[in-house]
């Protein structure tokens, strides 16, 4: 179980990220890049109505969380994913979910005692 210091930090470092990922433009460029590989600016938005300025911006917040990461090839920018800080994510939720059913554990106890 966290201490109280240990679960604020926790918390405070997990939310810019779960923030980044509540935009549904931006979730669905995870998932982009998740199926896709690194993608260009062209590719992610190939068959979107999102400008290429507002994809670029989106990135620019996923990237600010660490969620992704940009090179150059050429003369495109290529966008690829960085499955730990997604990998922190999911342990994060794994902690919340624990928390949870610890805690109806402890109620159903209490219940059934």
């Amino acid at each position: 179980m966290l201490t109280p210091n240990a679960r604020t930090a926790d918390q405070s470092d997990a939310a810019p990220l779960f923030a980044a990922l509540g935009d549904e433009t931006r979730l669905a460029l995870v998932d982009r890049l998740c199926a896709g590989g690194p993608l260009s600016i062209a590719r992610l938005t190939a068959g979107s109505t999102v400008t290429r300025q507002a994809i670029t911006k989106h990135l620019q917040i996923l990237a600010a969380v660490g969620l992704v990461h940009d090179r150059w090839h050429g003369r495109e920018r290529i966008w690829e994913l960085d499955t730990a800080r997604l990998d922190e994510a999911r342990r994060r939720l794994d902690q919340i979910s624990q928390q949870w059913d610890e805690a109806l554990n402890r109620l159903k106890r209490f219940v059934e005692d």
